[in-house]
């Protein structure tokens, strides 16, 4: 497997510490949006054990995506 070129921010012009974090809370954000499709797949099924496990799936993405907003707020305010 080809090793990817290391981008330091002069391609992007965004350090890799500040792009990991926007890459981890866009990840989080599409996380969250598709456990709303699994969590109503679950519903149609019938199966609310899923369902809640979706729902807890979606609440910790929805956790992560709040966490990450806070630390690259930190970050770019410093």
């Amino acid at each position: 497997m080809a090793k990817m070129r290391e981008e330091t921010g002069d391609i992007t012009g965004s350090k890799d510490r500040t792009y990991d974090i926007i890459w981890f809370v866009e990840q989080c954000m599409s996380n969250a949006l598709r456990m709303d499709i699994f969590i109503e797949d679950a519903e149609r099924a019938g199966d609310d054990e899923l369902a809640d496990f979706f729902r807890r799936a979606q609440h910790e993405s929805r956790k992560g995506v709040e966490q990450g907003k806070e630390f690259l707020r930190s970050r770019l305010d410093s």
